[in-house]
C-alpha cells in the first residue's frame, strides 16, 4: 500500500504544481472555452487542463517504474508504458481540440488510434466473465477494447459540464475500483495486490485530486476534452486490465455465488454509472427531437439539477452522491452479506432522494461558470 500512496500523492502534487503553468499556457495560445448558448458562465474561461493531468500521470508512471515492487510490472510487460503513449495521443487530440475546434469524426478516430495503441501494447480484454471466464477470437477482443474506450472517454465528456464535476465523479470512481481491485487480488494464486488495474487507479485519484482544487466552482481552469478524453481513456484502461482477470467461479470472497458471477461484469459498470446515464439519455433525448445523437444540447444530468434550483456546488455535490452511492454500493456486495449490502444502498437513495428533490432555495441557484464544451460524439 505504501507504494500507491507514492504514486498518488505524486501524481496529485505533480498535476497541482503544473495546473497553474498550463493555465498560463491555455491564455497563451487561445484555449479558451467561449461563452454559447447551452453554457450558462458568462466570461470566457481558460481550459487545457488535461495536459496538466498528462503530466502528473506520467510523473507517476516514471515513479513506478523505480519502485521496488511497482516496478515489476514495468520489467515484466510494456503494457504501462501503452498506456502512456495511447494517454499521450488522447491528450493531444483534446488539446488540438481546446485550442481549435474538430469535427467528430476526426475525434472518433484519435479515440479509435489511442484505443488500438494500447490494444497493440498488450492492454486489452482476454476474456470477458462470462458462465466462468469466455475467451473470444482477438479481433472480437480487439474491437471490444476499442469500443470500451470510446465509449468510457465519451461518457466523461458528457459529464464534464459543471465546475469540478467530472474530475470529482472520476476520482470517486476510481477510488472504488482502487478499493475492489486491491482487494480482489489478494485472492489470486499467487496474492499480488501490485497490479496494473491498481496502479492506474491510484495514478487517476491523484490526478483528479491534484487538479480539483484549481476546477472547483468558481473554477479558474477548465479541463477541456485534452482532460475529460485522459480521464476517460485511463478508467478505460484500468477497468480493461481487470476485466477477464477474475475468475467468477474461483476469486471474489463475496458473500453469494451470484455476486461473484455478476460482480466482475457488474463494477466496471457501476464505477461509470452516472457518465453512462447520462450519455444514454442525451442519445435518446436528441434522436426523439429530430436531432443528431452527437448534437449538444443543454439537457444533461447537471443542468437540470440547476434548472429545478440547485446552486453550483450543491448540483456538484448531489452528483457526487449519486457517484458514491451506485460505484460503492456495489462493491460492497463483494466483502459484505448482501443484506448489509441492500440496507446501506437503500439508506443512501433514500437520503439522495430527497436531497434531490429539495432545491437550495429560491434564488439560490446562480448561473456559475461551467465547463460545458459539448460532447465528442
Amino acid at each position: 500500500m505504501r507504494e500507491f500512496l507514492m504514486v498518488l500523492l505524486t501524481a496529485a502534487v505533480v498535476t497541482y504544481v503544473a495546473t497553474p503553468l498550463v493555465r498560463r499556457l491555455a491564455l497563451a495560445v487561445g484555449a479558451m472555452t467561449a461563452v454559447r448558448d447551452r453554457d450558462v458562465h458568462t466570461v470566457p474561461i481558460p481550459r487545457l487542463g488535461g495536459v496538466a493531468m498528462l503530466v502528473g500521470f506520467a510523473a507517476a508512471v516514471l515513479l513506478g517504474s523505480q519502485l521496488p515492487y511497482l516496478g515489476q510490472l514495468f520489467d515484466t510487460s510494456p503494457q504501462l508504458y501503452g498506456v502512456l503513449v495511447a494517454a499521450a495521443i488522447i491528450t493531444l487530440l483534446g488539446a488540438v481540440d481546446d485550442v481549435r475546434e474538430l469535427d467528430w469524426m476526426t475525434k472518433l478516430a484519435g479515440q479509435v488510434i489511442a484505443g488500438g495503441v494500447m490494444a497493440f501494447f498488450g492492454v486489452q480484454l482476454l476474456s470477458l466473465p462470462i458462465g466462468g471466464v469466455t475467451v473470444l477470437p482477438e479481433p472480437v477482443m480487439v474491437t471490444l477494447t476499442i469500443l470500451v474506450v470510446v465509449v468510457s472517454t465519451n461518457a466523461v465528456n458528457f459529464i464534464d459540464g459543471l465546475d469540478g464535476l467530472a474530475a470529482g465523479v472520476v476520482l470517486i470512481s476510481a477510488s472504488a475500483f482502487f478499493g475492489w481491485s486491491y482487494l480482489v487480488s489478494t485472492d489470486f494464486d499467487p496474492p499480488n495486490v501490485f497490479s496494473m488495474a491498481t496502479f492506474i487507479s491510484a495514478a487517476l485519484i491523484g490526478v483528479c485530486a491534484g487538479f480539483l482544487p484549481h476546477n472547483f466552482h468558481p473554477a479558474r481552469l477548465f479541463m477541456g476534452d485534452a482532460g475529460a478524453l485522459l480521464l476517460g481513456l485511463l478508467l478505460a484502461a484500468a477497468t480493461i486490465s481487470m476485466t477477464g482477470s477474475v475468475d467468477p467461479s474461483s476469486s471474489l470472497a463475496s458473500a453469494s455465488a451470484a455476486a461473484a458471477i455478476l460482480l466482475p461484469l457488474a463494477i466496471p459498470v457501476a464505477i461509470m454509472a452516472l457518465p453512462f446515464l447520462d450519455i444514454v439519455l442525451a442519445v435518446l433525448r436528441r434522436t426523439r427531437a429530430g436531432q443528431m445523437p452527437w448534437k449538444p444540447d443543454r439537457g444533461h444530468l447537471h443542468h437540470r439539477l440547476l434548472d429545478i434550483g440547485h446552486s453550483h456546488r450543491r448540483a456538484v455535490v448531489l452528483l457526487y452522491l449519486w457517484s458514491a452511492l451506485i460505484a460503492v454500493g456495489v462493491v460492497s456486495f463483494a466483502y459484505l452479506p448482501p443484506w448489509a449490502s441492500v440496507v446501506g444502498i437503500l439508506l443512501l437513495l433514500v437520503v439522495a432522494t430527497v436531497l434531490t428533490r429539495r432545491p437550495s432555495g429560491p434564488g439560490t441557484a446562480s448561473r456559475p461558470a461551467v465547463s460545458s464544451h459539448g460532447p465528442t460524439l
